[in-house]
């Protein structure tokens, strides 16, 4: 029988035989803007210290957010044609999917601080997180898709692939920030004006108008969609300028 990973500080070293306290997994957390920090992070954390009580592997919690997720996205695409007839609820069905999603992604959390607290964080863990992540944010993007589409039937199919398109700007940027290659912040001020402005593109704030908006406003969700899709744009052009001349456009003479 294997004996259960020791918990390691945050300082990396070896800590004495005690559970570690829901303190103990925040300092371990990975930020994500302050929406992120201030909300799911701290439900992570609480999350975490269930999960080690429990014995759960961090892989566990990552495949319990992705059937959250997923649960969440297919609830809200299934009843979307019922929410738009009034036949169901959309404050119900709106709120339920907003719940969900925001459990699913402290859960998303809580196996980031597991897996460095207990020593499990690894390469394996690391690609079944971002492949959850991918399928839960392509689940969430269909989701507001299908509601624009129901409770607006004339939203135009560009608007739907191009914010489709645009919205996976946050998983390529997600993952590139995991690298060593990664490029810098393009505000890299840790001022609160700064992290508010940074709220546009903290997946803990804009699941929470997604929910908000299919909830009371559902006959808005085409402009929601036009308007993620004009601020993901907006950064990816911004990103590639910043990169384009962090890289050089003009190639140093070797001779001078």
């Amino acid at each position: 029988m294997t004996s259960q990973a020791t918990p390691q500080s945050v300082s990396g070293q070896a800590e004495t035989p005690r559970r570690p306290t829901a303190a103990d997994f925040l300092a371990r957390n990975r930020g994500g803007g302050l929406f992120t920090e201030t909300i799911n992070q701290r439900i992570g954390a609480v999350l975490a210290v269930a999960a080690y009580r429990m014995r759960l592997a961090p892989s566990a919690l990552t495949l319990i957010n992705l059937a959250l997720g997923l649960g969440a996205s297919a609830a809200v695409v299934s009843l979307a044609p019922a929410a738009a007839r009034g036949d169901v609820p959309p404050w119900i069905l709106g709120v339920g999917a907003l719940l969900a999603w925001h459990l699913a992604y402290s859960l998303d959390c809580s196996d980031g601080q597991l897996a460095r607290v207990t020593g499990r964080a690894g390469p394996a863990g690391a690609r079944v997180d971002i492949l959850c992540d991918v399928a839960v944010q392509i689940s969430l993007v269909a989701a507001i898709s299908a509601t624009a589409v129901a409770h607006t039937p004339d939203v135009p199919a560009w608007l739907v692939a191009v914010f489709a398109g645009t919205w996976m700007i946050n998983l390529v940027t997600s993952v590139l920030a995991s690298t060593d290659t990664a490029s810098a912040s393009l505000m890299t001020s840790k001022s609160l004006a700064v992290r508010i402005v940074k709220l546009v593109r903290d997946y803990g704030a804009v699941v929470t108008v997604c929910g908000v908006v299919i909830a009371f406003l559902p006959g808005w969700t085409p402009w929601l969609m036009a308007a993620f899709a004009v601020v993901n744009g907006l950064f990816l052009l911004a990103s590639i300028g910043q990169s384009a001349r962090k890289a050089g456009l003009v190639a140093n003479d070797p001779q001078s």
